[in-house]
């Protein structure tokens, strides 16, 4: 399951939209890892990976970055890998469609 969709600039880390689903059943108090998320945005940088996958308690960070922009996703451990990468393509494709280089330093 998702727990939380963020997109933020590369370049200094601005957040740009968020999404974030409170996981009842299982207590997870979204809030701390969209903290973690922020963090996150702040270390990327030109050499960071454009793909890459992060441990984070019971569950893992997705992220992907395009065109100076980071897609990443909050989903639990059991969620496929590939779906969770399809996910954010697809996210990245309609963001860059809708905003372009408005976003963009």
């Amino acid at each position: 399951m998702v727990l939380m969709t963020m997109i933020a600039r590369v370049v200094d880390g601005l957040p740009l939209a968020a999404t974030m689903q409170e996981d009842e059943q299982s207590g997870c108090n979204v809030l701390e890892y969209q903290n973690q998320a922020k963090m996150l945005f702040r270390k990327l940088g030109p050499q960071s990976p454009l793909r890459c996958s992060i441990e984070t308690g019971p569950y893992l960070f997705h992220y992907l970055i395009e065109n100076e922009i980071c897609y990443l996703v909050l989903c639990e451990r059991n969620y496929s890998k590939r779906l969770a990468f399809s996910y954010l393509e697809e996210i990245a494709q309609e963001f860059y469609q809708q905003y372009g280089k408005r976003v963009c330093l």
